[in-house]
Formats: structure tokens, C-alpha cells, sequence
């Protein structure tokens, strides 16, 4: 029995939210889209046939509302993933059937059954990574539709065979010149079974609706609306060439399958690119074949084969993939879903732009202060072959020497003695500590490594640092350690003619274990001319590298721990409002921005050194949206002109009617370009810093042509963040902070 409490727990705010958005993206989700405007479009085909569009209706509302009130995933629940299955089976059954309470009550229990089918898919094939596509719609269907040979009471629908004599009863002799329009338009025939096939996704047999249906995906995307028509005028050209029976594509309109194949491997799982497009050219012969195949079998059971040729082809293709040993050229996944194929492969492009040398454990250097690369990889002296990629580090003073005075004593080498740090987290593999240290010019090729500690880090790589002092380990096998802990003392033991420090990373827990090229996490490299931000690269011989070390100021301004909350005073056109930020958390652990004004949320990572956004939804007129430009990526050290690059992805930065035509050839070449760059331009004293200026600049490029530009100024004060003010051509907006 439902209690007060119950029903206000289902029908509370959120929860109503999360319902009509349910119910809505039901509908987009059948092409693997949230666009609501979109979803609007395919709703109102489906009522092209009215009474297929109020069963379809009825079975997404009660599929979402029944999935709700028995505590299932409310943000699955949202994206329309239950519902769309659900969806497809009340559309055919209103289109097949007679409608009365009969048909509603079994398009109910279907409704229920579907729901039932996708959340055991869900655990069954959900748990390997894969998706269950429709698969639950073609079980569900089948089930009814082979029951309801038995139920007397429903009749079938006569719709269809009176069609000009229904059509005036709904809107006349207008709607009936209207349809004569469309029928005699003159059309490629191929084309006009495009069209018919997109309607027949959603049961709407007839070019109108194919016609609004392939404006929307146009509307929705460039590149599924490319592979739309790939996938179907292959499968036409495979037809042709083999000698198969066209007619058959064109009165079962089963191009649905070709376009839904298309759509899903070319840009949607997979990223869109000139290897994916080839990849449908391949796959779509075999979807025929199966479609082909598939159809005989079922003709058996009077049974259509509806998008079954689809889901055995994509779910095999995922299926496959997921054996590879390496990335294929070309073949890549998303890194995270954004329900839209120009997001996923801009995303895509600019991470690999961004972090594509990126580590699943970072390195810091593990010392500290400015140590110098004395020898590289594929060294002079040692490092070669399989010990190749290995780094020795030194301190040299200002004259380039490494010791003070003579250099007679191990004493006068400045890095002897020196702490050595453990790179990352993790745990003690290997210990040596009792190799005596050499005196200077001799080495010990017995004990080649001399002391050395061996250290186990996440994603089943280790670090290993050699050349040790001797008796200055200060940790133990199996002994965790943190980043940053001091673990020796740099000295001369093994094979070092002077004290040095000698680091690898390496696959394998022992001393000496053959060297993995790996790069180090972020560090700042000395030049003459200043400070270089160096970000996931491997240092060179003679580089001059130090760890950055945070700026009490800068660390304290980008803190951005969940729940806290800023008010902003935005000034605009010498107009002042307030608004409230927030930082929040999401299911995932991922921390964002969220701007209650507006909706807007930008997403960013802060591991106390590095501070960078990685992505923003919402409205780009907002300061939250100027404040993501402009502190796009900051590193929290302060270093007099240092100045740090990126690249923005151009969907973030270009307006919409400009990424039209780049999203068509966005698989192929980007033409579009925005770039980053932050200056560090002042700080009013060094030792005990009170205010700091950074300067920062987003400029766009349209084939290497300037086409925008946005300058920023970062002002932060002992209070942490003070003002922010853009600049964006005769245009001026500031903003000032104030910590709730």
C-alpha cells in the first residue's frame, strides 16, 4: 500500500525532473542522443500516426514512472535507457493492433516486461562493458506479438487501408493535398527508401516522416546524419553488387539496420574517424548478409526481423574489440560518453592533444630543489640496450661545476648526501644497503646498482633509484610509502665514478630489471631566459628541473573543496548582479563548478600543483564560462614569466554556426583552433608574497587565420581569489569573489 510518504518520495521535485527528462530522451536515445530539442522533433513523428505515438507515450511513461517507484537507477532512468526500448515496442504494437482498453492493458504489461529484459541486460551484458542496445525491445515484442495470435479479443489495426478517408476525418482536405505533395515530389527512389526507413525506426511508414526525422539528426549531428547515409547507400551498393533482391530493401525498409549500424560503430561508441567510416563500409555487407539470412529464418515464425541484424552486428564489432592487445589505428573509444559524436571526438582530439603522454601514476622528480640530467636516455656512458631508458641526475651551481673546491672529497659533490624522495605512492619492492660508497674515479662492477630501493606504484609499473648512499635507506621491504617521503640519501656506490643519482622506471620488481620509457609528471625546467612549464614529458640531457613547488597564494585561491560556495559580483556594461557558485561532486568523484544562476558546470581536476578544467556544459554568456577560459590550466608555483600553453576543444570556443561545417569533416581535418596561454606577470614580493597577477589569453584560429581573442587578468590577494577581468575586444566584464 502506498503511504503519504511513498507517493511524495515519487513525486517530489527531483524526482519529476528526472521523469520528464526520462520520457523525453526515450525518445533520442533510440539514436543514442539526449539533445532535447531532438527528442521534441521524434516525439512529434510518432504521432504522425496518432494512435502508434499515444501507445509509444503510454509505454515510455509507465516504463519510467514503474522504474522509479521500484528504486531503480534514477540517472539511468533520466538518460532515457529503459525508456526507449519500451518506446519501440508501444509504437508497433499501436501500429499492428486495434486500439481499445485491450490493446492498453497488454502495451502495460509489455511496457513492464521490456523494462524487466533491460535491467537483466543490463546486469548480464552491462557487466562486460557492452551495451544492450534493442535488444530488449525485439525480445519483448516477439513474446507479444506470438501471444496475441491467441487473444481473440484484440483485432488488428485496419489503419492504412482507408488511408485518404482518415486522413480527412483528421485535417481535411488540407492534409490530404499535403500528403499528395509528398507522394508525387519528385525523388530518387533510393532516396525516398532513406527516408522511409528513418520513419520506420519509430513504426511511421511514410517519407514525411523521414524527411522531419533526418532534419532532426541533422540538427542533432553532422556526423551520425553522414553516417546515416553511409551505412545505408552501402548496404544499397552491396545489394547491387552481389545481385541480392533490391526489393527487398525497398518495400521492408529494413535500411534501418544499415543506418543504425552506421550511426552507432562510425561515431558513437567508437570515435568518429577516417578508419571508423571505413570500418562501416566493411561492416555494413555483413549486417546485410545477416539481415538476409535472419529474414528467412523468421519468416517461419511470421516474426519480422525488425533491428536484430543491427544489434548482433555492433554488439560483435564491441565484443571483439575489447580482445585487442593494442589500439588499432584509428579505432579508438571514447574517453567519456557525451551522447554526441562532434563532442566525443572533439573531446577525444583535444585529450589527446592535452594529456596524450599522460601516466596512470604520475612521476614526481624524487628530489628536491634543481638537480641537473647528467646523462639521458640512450646515454653516453652507460644506458644503453635494454637499460637504455634511464635518467642520472646531478647538482651543478652556476659555473656548471657539480662540486665545491678540488672535488677530492665525496663531501664536495653538492648532491651528495642530498635526500632522495619517492617519486609516487606505493610500496617497497627491493632494498640494498650495505654497498660501501667508491671513492671518486673507481666503480664497483660487482655490485653494479650499488644501494638501491626499489618502489611497486599503480598500474604495475616501478621506480627504481640506484647509486645510494651507503646505510642511508630509511625505509623497509613491503614498507608503503608516500610521494614525497624522503627514503635515502644520494651517494657513490656500484657503478658511479661520482655521486650521482640514477633513476628508471621499469615492468618488473628487481634491481637491475630492464628500463620502461615513461614520463615524468609535471616539473619546471630553468632557462636562460626563465621558467618552462614542462607537463608528462621525459628531460633531456643538460635540462635544469626542479618539482613545482605551490604558491601559498595560488594554492589557497584555486582550493576548491565540494560544498563550498563563491559569490560572485559580475559587472557587465557597468551593470552589477550577483550570482553563487558551488563545487560539487559527482556519482563519479569527478569535482565541477556549478553555477546556480545559469545551470552552467565546468569540471576540473587539482592534484596541489596542477590546476586544470577539463570540461564545461552550459551557458557560454556566463563568468563561470569566462572563468573556465581563463584559468583553463594553471600550475600553483609562481615563477617570474613563466608562461603555460593548451589547447581548447573548438567546440567550446566556436560558435555553433560555425562548427556546422567542420563537424562534417571533423572525422577527416580540423580547420578550426583554439589555443591557451597563461603569463605569471607579477607578484609583489617573493619571499612573502601578498597579491599576484596572472595574464592569460584565448585566441582562435580559422585555418591558421586569427578569428577571436580574449585576454584575462587573474588578480589573487592573501584571501585567495579577488577579481577576474575579461577583455574581449571594446567589451569589459569583471568579476569579484567573496568566499560564503
Amino acid at each position: 500500500m502506498l503511504t503519504t510518504s511513498k507517493i511524495y518520495n515519487v513525486f517530489s521535485r527531483e524526482n519529476l525532473n528526472l521523469f520528464f527528462s526520462g520520457v523525453l530522451n526515450s525518445y533520442s536515445q533510440v539514436f543514442f542522443s539526449d539533445n532535447r530539442l531532438f527528442s521534441v522533433i521524434l516525439l512529434l513523428v510518432t504521432f504522425v500516426d496518432p494512435f502508434a505515438g499515444l501507445y509509444g507515450l503510454v509505454s515510455v511513461l509507465f516504463t519510467n514512472l514503474m522504474g522509479l517507484r521500484m528504486g531503480f537507477n534514477k540517472h539511468v532512468i533520466a538518460r532515457g535507457i529503459y525508456g526507449f526500448n519500451s518506446l519501440l515496442v508501444g509504437l508497433g504494437l499501436g501500429l499492428y493492433f486495434a486500439s481499445g482498453w485491450h490493446l492498453l492493458l497488454i502495451v502495460v504489461l509489455a511496457a513492464a516486461l521490456t523494462l524487466f529484459i533491460s535491467i537483466a541486460a543490463e546486469g548480464i551484458i552491462g557487466k562486460y562493458g557492452l551495451p544492450y542496445l534493442s535488444v530488449p525491445f525485439i525480445v519483448s515484442i516477439w513474446i507479444v506479438m506470438l501471444a496475441t495470435r491467441d487473444l481473440t479479443a484484440l483485432g488488428i489495426s485496419h489503419r492504412g487501408v482507408f488511408t485518404l478517408n482518415e486522413l480527412y476525418q483528421i485535417g481535411g482536405i488540407t492534409l490530404i493535398q499535403l500528403r499528395e505533395i509528398w507522394q508525387q515530389m519528385d525523388m530518387l527512389p533510393t532516396i525516398r527508401v532513406y527516408f522511409i526507413s528513418l520513419g520506420a525506426i519509430f513504426f511511421q511508414f511514410n517519407v514525411l516522416s523521414g524527411v522531419i526525422i533526418a532534419a532532426g539528426l541533422l540538427y542533432y549531428s553532422r556526423i551520425a546524419f553522414t553516417l546515416s547515409l553511409l551505412g545505408f547507400y552501402s548496404a544499397f551498393l552491396f545489394y547491387d553488387i552481389v545481385g541480392a533482391n533490391l526489393d527487398e530493401v525497398n518495400y521492408s525498409y529494413i535500411g534501418f539496420n544499415y543506418i543504425l549500424t552506421a550511426i552507432a560503430v562510425g561515431g558513437f561508441f567508437i570515435i568518429p574517424t577516417v578508419s571508423s567510416y571505413l570500418c562501416i563500409i566493411f561492416l555494413i555487407p555483413m549486417v546485410a548478409l545477416l539481415t538476409m539470412s535472419l529474414s528467412s529464418v523468421f519468416e517461419l515464425f511470421l516474426l519480422p526481423v525488425y533491428s536484430l541484424p543491427f544489434n548482433i552486428m555492433v554488439f560483435l564489432f564491441l565484443y571483439i574489440l575489447k580482445f585487442r592487445t593494442t589500439e588499432g589505428k584509428g579505432i579508438h573509444w571514447y574517453f567519456f560518453q557525451y551522447n554526441s559524436p562532434e563532442k566525443n571526438l572533439y573531446a577525444f582530439r583535444n585529450a589527446k592533444e592535452r594529456f596524450g603522454r599522460l601516466t596512470e601514476t604520475s612521476l614526481s622528480l624524487p628530489f628536491f630543489g634543481e638537480w641537473t640530467v647528467t646523462q639521458g636516455y640512450e646515454g653516453e656512458h652507460t644506458h644503453k640496450e635494454e637499460w637504455k631508458h634511464a635518467l642520472d641526475f646531478e647538482i651543478l651551481d652556476d659555473d656548471g661545476n657539480s662540486f665545491k673546491g678540488e672535488g677530492n672529497k665525496l663531501s664536495d659533490y653538492h648532491c651528495y648526501g642530498k635526500s632522495v624522495l619517492a617519486p609516487a605512492d606505493g610500496t617497497v619492492e627491493e632494498v640494498t644497503d650495505d654497498v660501501a660508497d667508491n671513492r671518486l674515479g673507481e666503480v664497483n662492477l660487482l655490485q653494479n646498482w650499488g644501494n638501491t630501493v626499489v618502489i611497486g606504484h599503480e598500474g604495475n609499473i616501478y621506480t627504481s633509484l640506484s647509486h645510494l648512499k651507503e646505510k642511508s635507506v630509511k625505509v623497509a621491504k613491503g614498507e608503503r610509502v608516500k610521494k614525497g617521503q624522503i627514503i635515502a640519501e644520494c651517494g657513490n656506490s656500484g657503478r658511479s665514478p661520482v655521486p650521482h643519482l640514477h633513476f628508471q622506471v621499469q615492468s618488473t620488481p628487481f634491481t637491475g630489471s630492464k628500463t620502461a620509457e615513461y614520463p615524468l609528471g609535471n616539473f619546471i625546467q630553468k632557462e636562460m631566459e626563465g621558467f618552462v612549464f614542462r607537463y608528462f614529458e621525459i628531460p633531456e640531457k643538460g635540462d635544469r628541473i626542479m618539482n613545482v613547488e605551490a604558491n601559498p597564494l595560488m594554492k589557497k585561491a584555486f582550493s576548491m573543496a565540494p560544498g563550498k560556495k563563491i559569490e560572485i559580483s559580475e559587472i557587465r556594461n557597468g551593470k552589477e548582479r550577483k550570482v553563487i557558485w558551488e563545487v560539487q561532486s559527482s556519482v563519479y568523484n569527478k569535482l565541477y563548478i556549478e553555477c546556480n544562476d545559469t545551470g552552467s558546470r565546468a569540471w576540473f581536476e587539482n592534484d596541489g600543483t596542477l590546476w586544470f578544467f577539463t570540461y564545461f556544459e552550459g551557458d557560454r554568456s556566463s563568468m563561470l564560462y569566462l572563468f573556465y577560459l581563463a584559468a583553463y590550466k594553471v600550475q600553483l608555483g609562481f615563477y617570474k614569466d613563466l608562461t603555460v600553453e593548451d589547447s581548447l576543444p573548438v567546440n567550446h570556443t566556436f560558435p555553433r554556426r560555425t562548427l556546422f561545417l567542420q563537424d562534417f569533416v571533423a572525422p577527416f581535418f580540423l580547420f578550426l583552433r583554439s589555443d591557451y596561454k597563461i603569463n605569471y606577470a607579477g607578484i609583489d614580493n617573493t619571499l612573502s608574497p601578498g597579491s599576484i597577477r596572472l595574464e592569460s589569453r584565448v585566441s582562435s584560429h580559422i585555418f591558421g587565420k586569427p578569428a577571436s581573442q580574449k585576454d584575462f587578468v587573474i588578480e589573487i590577494d592573501r584571501k585567495g581569489m579577488k577579481r577576474l577581468t575579461c577583455e574581449n575586444g571594446k567589451n569589459i566584464t569583471e568579476a569579484l569573489w567573496k568566499q560564503i
